[in-house]
């Protein structure tokens, strides 16, 4: 097969030189081999050192004082927010919101827009295959509101079947939230005519752009979304900041999220003005340091390159599944590299995901086990758990073959 590093303009040697915890080695003479980056990603050097320089060199807060710290922290803070917009295609840095996850983000659509706009037997469609982060707020809602959740299928090839979708849009959605990528079947979704026929059917449409915007090029106004959500932890940043992307009309007809502090224009004892967008959505001190380095992660994908980046991910995708298919008893779950992301969901027969990512860790590989926060996913395949394997762009093959080594191990150890 021929080298993934061939395939691409990506240099991989030179990429893992800049995460410092790929040098580590798990026990002596056992090195680090990073296998979970759907869970959350590793840092680069640029993005622990605009950390370290804001509180070095810069903490204050933001948008209050006029002295010279503040007028820093507060320009960073905001170069950071123009950084994200300008990353997923959008001009208007309004509509940029900085939360703290990409569940907050959807949490503060399904609280602020969803409270305001859906009522009793109003129809939200979502799909089988989302992480809990975009099913418990919308059933928190139905609770609360009396609305209707229905959910497109996945196909036994870990597809959505748009058929089914297009016979649940004859029923009048109010809106469609779906994952761009799921976290289990690293299936790509087509996110664009999803849009397009919600939009067609007078719905709007939330995408959960946690797996995507890491991964390859999203671009929120080509998609047409009219919301989309993410995590910085997830692309190379910070953990504690995330991102929501509205339409503006919209962000300027929600009512705000939380009360408190720079979220306001004015106050009376019995009223407030809410503040202008996108501090409305803001409200008390937010994560600045970690904005630093969100803005410092942006800065480091857009220079590797994001099409580069998706090339190689897609490269190594196709290798991790052939040497996956190599080892007897190994079941991956999802479709064929052509219509997936880095992320390899497999079972092990005889053995439970747990024991095999115990094992796995004896030799330094890091993987993922569990129902990794999609259950209905798992019930729908039949299953209680699974191993998870996911790349990103300091992969190497000779990881995946380290992986695959390790996974003969764990069938000697348990006799299977």
């Amino acid at each position: 097969m021929e080298p993934v590093s061939s395939l691409t303009s990506l240099d991989v040697e030179r990429v893992r030189e800049d995460f410092p915890i790929l040098q580590r080695e798990i026990r002596p003479g056992v090195p680090l081999v990073y296998l979970d980056s759907a869970a959350t990603s590793q840092k680069p050097a640029s993005v622990i050192e605009s950390i370290d320089s804001y509180y070095a060199r810069t903490n204050a807060n933001i948008h209050r004082g006029i002295h010279t710290l503040a007028e820093e922290a507060t320009a960073g803070y905001e170069a950071a927010r123009a950084k994200v917009a300008k990353f997923i295609g959008i001009s208007n840095a309004r509509q940029v919101i900085f939360t703290r996850n990409a569940t907050e983000s959807i949490n503060l659509v399904a609280q602020t827009w969803g409270r305001a706009n859906l009522h009793s037997g109003d129809l939200v469609i979502l799909t089988e295959m989302e992480h809990h982060s975009n099913l418990v707020p919308w059933q928190m809602l139905a609770s609360e509101k009396g609305l209707r959740l229905e959910f497109i299928p996945v196909t036994d090839e870990g597809l959505l079947d748009l058929e089914v979708y297009q016979t649940l849009l004859a029923q009048g959605p109010r809106l469609v939230a779906f994952t761009h990528m799921s976290n289990v079947l690293g299936t790509i979704t087509p996110a664009k005519e999803i849009i397009r026929l919600a939009h067609q059917s007078g719905a709007l449409a939330l995408v959960d752009g946690a797996q995507s915007v890491p991964h390859f090029p999203v671009n929120a106004a080509d998609l047409d979304a009219d919301f989309l959500a993410f995590s910085a932890h997830k692309m190379c940043g910070p953990t504690g900041i995330g991102v929501l992307f509205g339409k503006e009309a919209l962000l300027e007809a929600m009512p705000p999220f939380l009360g408190g502090g720079d979220m306001i224009r004015k106050v009376f004892l019995r009223s407030f003005t809410p503040n202008e967008l996108p501090h409305k959505f803001e409200a008390g001190t937010p994560a600045i340091a970690e904005a630093f380095g969100l803005g410092a992660a942006v800065d480091y994908l857009t220079s590797r390159g994001m099409e580069p980046i998706a090339s190689y991910e897609h490269g190594l995708t196709e290798y991790a599944l052939d040497r996956l298919e190599e080892v007897p008893g190994v079941h991956v779950y999802g479709p064929p590299a052509q219509n997936r992301g880095g992320v390899l969901s497999f079972t092990m027969d005889g053995i439970h995901p747990h024991d095999v990512s115990q094992v796995l860790d004896r030799y330094g590989v890091a993987i993922r086990a569990g129902h990794h926060c999609a259950m209905p996913l798992h019930e729908k395949l039949g299953l209680a758990a699974t191993s998870r394997a996911s790349l990103y762009l300091y992969n190497r093959t000779d990881e995946i073959d380290r992986l695959v080594e390790a996974l003969y191990t764990v069938k000697k150890i348990f006799g299977s």
